[in-house]
């Protein structure tokens, strides 16, 4: 009994000095902020986890968006068991005891078991293999909640077993919902100009604006308990700005959609993000590299020595100075006239050495330097260009089309109309073989 007693005083004792951002998480759906296309009424999950018909889900979305805490909601409303696991804790071993318990629950009982798997991107894929056949057969059933893209973190096998629940980042207004409360838990008053800008700062991460608050109440004792945005810039400074893998790739991709779509501006703030996240700045001038040649490539061929230049200022002074190369770069890719056409031409031309076009060399194109080589007839019949006034003759340069052979679909490099390529189309026209 004093076990009891002791213990219950314990966990109280610990939900007091939980962390703000726990002690304000829900309890039920009514009380969960944000994420309206899940939670609101007559909604498709609401409806599973209120008629306690969840089947396995997973949760995925930026940290603090709240897939914890739907976790716990469900565990707070279903009647059948919930097992909490993590995946940074948890082994095979620890999979294999919860499915063994959660069999012998239902053949016994008759009773479901909710499993929860935290971070369920970190497991391996021995671990996630282990669960497959207890979600198919329905054992268990499985929520995982991840930060990063289901489609590449997470078998296929298990993704296609369950259903895939996107939480994207709270909006202003709900985050200043939240930090309201959390005033209110923390027995603070606060200016509206510390919470507009804590909100505003918190890239929409419930759990980061909460910490921050939590801090800014510590920093206002000496204030009498009231939160002003001296507070809050103090506690911001030490908030990272949100960056998981899954925001790399979708930066990345806006940073070259935009300068791809010549807009600098754009492409500046992708850039700044990247910078500010602590991404590699090497990865960002290769990708300009690639970008120079791939979307702009010969409506101005100067494009490609910018971003090399950029590249190699980088290695030369490094950040924080090369932010000026590379924002250069930047400036001059976005507002360079875009082709894409000797992307296209050296694709088409794999695709058709791929694909078996002839690609033995034509006899007068061949070396003919070395002895014997007449005899073969090798170099026999080629003109030089320069010894004509033009600088140019029609001869054959290409493969003869071989009998069973696929033949060339085409020219491959043709220009726009966009930059340099005009001029570069008007002097392939002059020397087109006849």
């Amino acid at each position: 009994m004093k076990e009891d007693l002791f213990g219950a005083a314990a966990a109280e004792r610990l939900k007091s000095q939980a962390p703000l951002a726990a002690r304000l998480r829900p309890r039920s759906l009514d009380e969960v902020v944000g994420q309206k296309h899940l939670v609101a009424k007559n909604s498709p999950l609401r409806i599973l986890i209120e008629g306690d018909r969840l089947s396995s889900v997973i949760f995925w979305g930026p940290p603090g968006t709240g897939k914890t805490t739907l976790a716990e909601v469900v565990a707070l409303t279903t009647n059948r068991h919930f097992e909490r696991l993590s995946a940074v804790s948890a082994g095979v071993k620890d999979v294999r005891e919860v499915i063994e318990r959660s069999s012998e629950r239902l053949g016994q009982f008759a009773r479901g078991t909710i499993v929860f798997i935290d971070e369920i991107h970190r497991f391996s894929t021995s671990q996630q293999d282990a669960l497959l056949p207890s979600v198919e057969s329905g054992v268990i059933t499985l929520i995982g909640a991840t930060t990063e893209n289901p489609y590449f973190e997470l078998n296929a096998p298990l993704r296609s077993r369950s259903t895939l629940f996107r939480l994207e980042p709270l909006v202003v207004s709900d985050v200043k919902e939240l930090l309201q409360r959390g005033v209110v838990a923390e027995s603070v008053t606060a200016d509206d100009d510390a919470l507009e800008a804590l909100a505003q700062r918190s890239g929409g991460d419930a759990r980061q604006a909460l910490t921050a608050l939590e801090v800014a109440c510590a920093l206002a004792q000496e204030n009498k308990k009231h939160v002003t945005i001296a507070q809050v810039d103090a506690a911001l400074g030490v908030s990272a700005l949100r960056y998981g893998r899954d925001d790399h790739y979708d930066v990345v991709s806006a940073f070259i959609k935009s300068i791809r779509g010549s807009n600098p501006q754009a492409g500046l703030f992708w850039l700044a993000r990247m910078l500010e996240s602590g991404d590699d700045a090497r990865f960002i001038a290769r990708r300009l590299v690639i970008l120079a040649s791939e979307d702009i490539g010969m409506a101005d061929p100067n494009a490609l020595v910018v971003a090399v230049a950029a590249a190699s200022a980088l290695e030369h002074v490094g950040l924080p100075e090369a932010q000026l190369n590379l924002a250069q770069a930047v400036v001059y890719l976005a507002t360079a006239p875009k082709s894409n056409r000797v992307a296209l031409a050296i694709w088409a031309a794999r695709e058709d050495i791929q694909r078996g076009v002839n690609s033995e060399v034509p006899a007068h194109l061949r070396d003919g330097h070395y002895e014997g080589a007449k005899e073969f007839g090798h170099g026999v019949g080629y003109v030089y260009p320069h010894d004509d006034p033009s600088g140019w003759v029609d001869q054959q340069y290409l493969p003869d089309p071989s009998p069973g052979s696929p033949e060339r679909k085409g020219d491959y490099y043709e220009p726009t109309n966009h930059g340099t390529e005009q001029a570069i189309a008007e002097r392939m026209n002059s020397v087109k073989p006849k």
